[in-house]
């Protein structure tokens, strides 16, 4: 069994200590991290190695984004999606287990979603495009996740309130139907979504403006894991999370943990 979790960190060194305390808790074999805002020489490696995941694999920037997998088992090279024109650190890549991880951090797109006035949402929308067309392009059966920050809440209950949020960028008609092409262009599993059906409401980030996240309950589903059909029938019934709680944590980031299960070999 190897346990998967994607987890928008919101700067690594500023919180690697709560990435230390869930890595004892949750026992990830692989850790997909985002918004890192480190660069590779940055990142704090030797936490990483007392953690019991020494095997990297980072795409840093200085200040900004940034994304990172470091993996109990030993890492294989592939190829990262290069879906980011802007040349951001947004995507990296591992073959861990004879399985293909790609880590994504998404741009969030800004306020306005109009590709002609808002050259964010503009690139959002082209990297969603590139990474469309580089999936049409595989063969499904082989087994391949992809994971991270979508910046995407694609369904009704993925939002606190979907008549509101459907003007708000994140849950835009266009976004859903841009999140719902990459969906079917590689057959797509909504790993946490398909354990826990709609219309139960689901969440991975919460704003910082609120005091209680809890209390005021507007959160958004936008950290995701996907598999290929060719990893699919892998992903062990009931073992997608959310790990919530961690968002209660002091000084967190914005963004809770997700994992997954797979019944590949090779867990250490």
């Amino acid at each position: 069994m190897l346990r998967a979790v994607t987890w928008n960190i919101n700067s690594v060194r500023l919180r690697i200590d709560q990435v230390a305390r869930f890595v004892a808790e949750a026992r990830p074999d692989v850790l997909m991290l985002q918004e890192i805002k480190c660069t590779e020489d940055q990142f704090p490696r030797a936490a990483f190695e007392e953690m019991g995941l020494p095997h990297l694999r980072i795409a840093g920037q200085k200040g900004w984004h940034g994304v990172a997998i470091a993996s109990r088992l030993p890492i294989e090279d592939t190829p990262r999606i290069d879906a980011c024109r802007e040349g951001h650190g947004r995507c990296v890549a591992a073959r861990i287990a004879g399985v293909e991880f790609q880590n994504f951090y998404i741009p969030a797109g800004g306020d306005l979603a109009d590709r002609a006035l808002n050259p964010k949402f503009d690139h959002k929308l082209d990297f969603y495009e590139r990474l469309t067309a580089d999936m049409a392009r595989r063969d499904r059966r082989a087994p391949l996740m992809l994971a991270g920050d979508f910046n995407i809440a694609p369904g009704e209950n993925d939002v606190w309130n979907h008549r509101y949020m459907s003007k708000i960028v994140s849950h835009t008609p266009i976004e859903v139907e841009t999140l719902r092409r990459l969906q079917e262009a590689g057959g797509f599993a909504d790993v946490v979504r398909d354990q826990t059906p709609e219309p139960v409401k689901l969440a991975s980030w919460w704003s910082y403006r609120a005091q209680d996240f809890r209390k005021s309950a507007r959160g958004l589903r936008l950290d995701h894991i996907w598999t290929s059909p060719g990893l699919t029938p892998a992903v062990l019934p009931g073992s997608a999370v959310i790990h919530e709680p961690v968002r209660a944590w002091e000084r967190p980031s914005d963004h809770a943990p997700v994992a997954v299960d797979l019944d590949v070999q090779g867990r250490s």
